[in-house]
């Protein structure tokens, strides 16, 4: 394994790139702002004829992520598509009608049933458990879901995970996500459905869309993605067989600090498998 450095620009890297598939919080915007660099890199890939498909975490519809996005500064011109975990969660409740779910998070979510048949109900009287964060992820964490999550493994619930993010940025902080409660729920003996990144059906859907726009199937070896997530970009990349950008000023920037290269010890002790390359933020 050789040193591994930090490119200066997207365009070192996508010589032979037809596809990115981009993370947005971390990389396009830290739930604040937009990152004014990343969006023109972006928007520069596709006018030179790439595909850009936004694949996010985000356990809403894509149309929300879209008015978050369009909110925050991001222009629609930055992207072709957008594939969201709550999209994929949409599905599995369209798929289970008559069946009574549970749904744990805050209330800025409630996309993720709008229009759809979906039947709510408290914990004591549900089929399934759907979470999309916690209620208040500016005070609470996991733990503050264990006595909840007892009582859902009792009833031999699944849960359907919307967000398989532990944390993410907001501003200059990291908060808690629904992941952190799925893998609570798990480790209490639950079961776990997971939708979104590392997960396969995200990336099959990202890859159908970019299929269509480019009017043929998408070689794997001419995909990238980019991401600031070991465990769900890093991971998720590897596991479907295509390059990842690893951006360092997202949830593991402190882990980055000062470094202009990364040794073969540190890229395993960070990594265990490196990505195409390091960037400390987007920019073409």
């Amino acid at each position: 394994m050789t040193t591994l450095h930090f490119a200066e620009s997207l365009r070192e890297l996508v010589g032979g790139v037809d596809v990115v598939l981009s993370d947005i919080w971390g990389v396009v915007h830290n739930g604040l702002e937009s990152f004014p660099e990343a969006c023109e890199a972006l928007h520069t890939y596709r006018s030179r004829g790439g595909t850009v498909i936004l694949i996010t975490n985000a356990p809403r519809p894509a149309d929300s992520v879209q008015r978050q996005l369009r909110k925050l500064g991001v222009a629609d011109e930055t992207y072709d598509a957008i594939v969201s975990s709550g999209d994929l969660t949409r599905l599995y409740v369209a798929e289970h009608p008559g069946r009574k779910m549970f749904w744990l998070g805050p209330e800025r979510d409630n996309s993720i049933y709008r229009g759809l048949d979906a039947k709510t109900a408290p914990l004591e009287e549900a089929d399934y458990i759907v979470c999309t964060g916690l209620y208040d992820d500016e005070t609470e964490t996991a733990e503050d879901y264990r006595g909840m999550m007892l009582k859902a493994r009792e009833r031999k619930l699944t849960l359907v995970c919307a967000n398989p993010d532990i944390v993410v940025e907001r501003g200059d902080r990291l908060i808690y996500c629904a992941g952190a409660i799925a893998e609570l729920y798990r480790e209490l003996g639950g079961e776990v459905i997971f939708y979104g990144k590392p997960h396969r059906p995200i990336y099959e859907r990202a890859m159908a869309l970019a299929g269509e726009r480019q009017g043929h199937p998408i070689d794997r070896k001419k995909v990238l993605a980019i991401g600031d997530s070991v465990r769900t970009d890093l991971t998720g990349a590897r596991e479907f067989g295509i390059d990842c950008l690893f951006v360092t000023r997202g949830i593991h920037a402190e882990e980055f600090e000062g470094l202009d290269q990364l040794d073969p010890a540190s890229v395993m002790e960070l990594f265990g498998h490196p990505p195409k390359a390091l960037m400390r933020e987007l920019k073409w």
